[in-house]
């Protein structure tokens, strides 16, 4: 079933924080430029990588579950690859985020029907950052940091 762009500007809008999982410190990576971007577009970003400890001037955290409750997460964008892609929508099942977006080439038919099954909006295969962009003019504007 194929995403429509009112379910994409509806998750844009709403959403303040967002959790990305696989977040690189690299500036090269393209983990690191849709973070950056998100950023610049008033998102606050929490960093989810066991590797390190801060990204992009924010705490990272080795895990979805370690990311402390007062701390709500709206998204949960994941740069991982297609077969690590089930345990964080366990992860996130567990914390009750309502969002995963799982970026360009991401795909898992059993974690998607797993986390609709709960009730939650999974997008797969598609970059937060360009369909953020392509939506921009329709998005309410932001000041940085939410």
């Amino acid at each position: 079933m194929p995403v429509t762009d009112s379910e994409l500007r509806e998750v844009l809008a709403s959403a303040r924080t967002i959790a990305v999982v696989g977040l690189s410190d690299k500036p090269e990576r393209d983990s690191n430029e849709v973070a950056r971007y998100l950023q610049t577009q008033g998102y606050r970003i929490v960093p989810v990588n066991p590797m390190l400890t801060e990204v992009l001037g924010e705490r990272a955290y080795p895990s979805l579950s370690a990311i402390p409750s007062e701390v709500a997460v709206d998204i949960v964008d994941v740069f991982r690859r297609s077969d690590q892609v089930a345990p964080v929508v366990d992860e996130a099942i567990a914390k009750g985020i309502k969002v995963v977006w799982m970026q360009l080439g991401v795909q898992n038919a059993e974690a998607t029907a797993k986390a609709r099954g709960v009730g939650m909006t999974v997008f797969e295969d598609l970059c937060i950052m360009v369909q953020h962009r392509r939506l921009r003019s329709s998005l309410p504007a932001r000041t940085a940091g939410g």
